[in-house]
């Protein structure tokens, strides 16, 4: 008798277990396939915005219109802050890099490259002016990006290389012999090697 209750017993609760095995699975099953429509809804919406983004970044109009936003901004501040330097430099460069075309790219990556130094974010300065120098052979604004380039090179704080400075400095007025800022490279190349305390005495003599 002990026995058979005993097994009656088990009997029931195997019975009980499958019918909660078969609840538990069920309801994997209604998570697995919620979780596989919020993915493809994720997949969906990122879809979206990549197609979104794509469509922006081929839009030159809005991305001027947003460059010249960000610059209208900058000019308004007394101080630039880091987050509008940086909400700066993307509009910037989104507009720089792909609508390579324009003529006023240049002048879009030199801007960048202010705005970076001014938070010390000297890498992205450089990589902007390499490729305005590089991508923009013959612009008019190509000595300005030479000279800015050299300036963070002649800089003990920034890229500190003064051999480099000297090469650029000495390019602006190989290649610009007529332009302010072959006068300018000049100037800088009587500074160049020199300590502040030298650099002023000179500064004294002139005057």
């Amino acid at each position: 008798m002990i026995i058979k209750m005993k097994s009656n017993f088990l009997f029931n609760l195997l019975i009980a277990s499958f019918f909660f095995l078969v609840a538990c699975s069920n309801q994997v099953a209604e998570k697995t396939n919620s979780d596989r429509k919020d993915s493809v809804k994720v997949v969906e919406t990122s879809d979206s915005l990549i197609r979104s983004n794509k469509m922006y970044l081929s839009d030159c109009k809005k991305l001027l219109a947003e460059a010249k936003k960000m610059d209208s901004t900058l000019l308004k501040e007394m101080e630039v802050k880091t987050d509008v330097a940086k909400k700066a430099i993307k509009a910037f460069t989104d507009f720089a890099f792909y609508c390579g075309n324009d003529s006023v790219c240049p002048i879009y990556l030199i801007k960048t490259a202010q705005v970076a130094q001014s938070i010390n974010n000297i890498p992205q300065a450089k990589i902007v002016l390499d490729k305005c120098i590089a991508d923009y052979p013959k612009s008019v604004h190509r000595p300005a990006a030479l000279f800015l380039l050299a300036q963070l090179y002649d800089e003990a704080t920034y890229l500190n290389n003064e051999a480099e400075a000297k090469k650029l400095y000495q390019m602006i007025i190989d290649e610009y012999p007529k332009s302010d800022w072959a006068k300018s490279s000049k100037g800088a190349l009587n500074f160049v090697d020199k300590s502040d305390e030298q650099i002023m005495e000179e500064l004294k003599k002139k005057k």
